[in-house]
């Protein structure tokens, strides 16, 4: 077992590192609440460096719980979880912020942008635990907003916005680190059907350019775009397909 240092934390756990080895890892994982609520039943998962994948299910599949477990920000209950070649289970509290900070990235439903706070600085504020200075931090964040088709928005604030630049600017702070994994929850699910499909499109240019992207998604016409599918229900994984190209689906 080796260390890494991830911006001055060293951190220890690391079990198998290089392409060859999953980028996610799950090894009959196994999640319960202390109400007995069990939302995900001995779940084994390989996701490789490159991929893009759909974890598709209705509510209460388990899909959520898998967005937790696969971002850390949720310990198993049982069962393996190795992320990026670190073993969850064997890293603090302190070490997985680091793991987190440095090597995920997320984007959410409702974009959890900064109200006030130009596109600029929320991207860049994203990038306050990197230790660059402001002024890098915001050429960063310009490059990064300018890459995701948002060069005229950087000083407008979210009011300012529509729902699909808003989403944007959250791919934009979560993409500014170049993070190995990207995980998006429902990212198209609070927007009309246009500004999704240009996210949607967005999110089939980085993967085509390189980026590993999880998507869960409760919809079908979504995930069928996908070159992989993970169907869930009932805390269990039921189907894994891929096909070899992202398909267009109009819904």
């Amino acid at each position: 077992m080796t260390n890494l240092v991830m911006n001055g934390v060293v951190t220890n756990g690391v079990v198998e590192k290089g392409d060859e080895a999953p980028i996610v890892r799950l090894r009959r994982v196994r999640r319960e609440y202390p109400d007995g609520v069990v939302a995900l039943r001995d779940v084994d998962l390989d996701i490789q460096h490159g991929e893009m994948v759909a974890i598709v299910g209705p509510s209460g599949s388990g899909k959520s719980t898998m967005l937790n477990v696969m971002g850390t920000l949720d310990r198993p209950s049982a069962g393996q979880v190795v992320i990026d070649g670190f073993d969850v289970a064997a890293l603090a509290d302190r070490e997985l912020s680091a793991l987190r900070a440095f090597r995920i990235g997320f984007v959410f439903q409702h974009f959890h942008l900064a109200p006030g706070v130009s596109a600029l600085d929320n991207v860049a504020d994203g990038l306050l635990y990197t230790g660059m200075r402001l002024r890098e931090r915001r050429e960063r964040a310009e490059a990064t907003l300018r890459q995701v088709g948002l060069g005229h928005r950087l000083i407008h604030r979210p009011h300012e916005m529509s729902g699909g630049e808003k989403q944007r600017t959250a791919i934009a702070r979560a993409i500014a680190r170049a993070p190995a994994l990207l995980l998006a929850d429902e990212p198209t699910g609070a927007l009309d059907s246009h500004s999704g499909e240009g996210v949607m499109r967005l999110l089939l240019d980085l993967h085509a350019a390189g980026t590993t992207i999880v998507v869960i998604t409760h919809d079908l016409v979504i995930a069928a775009r996908l070159p992989r599918r993970v169907s869930m229900r009932d805390g269990q994984v039921i189907d894994d397909q891929s096909s070899d190209e992202p398909r267009e689906v109009v819904a």
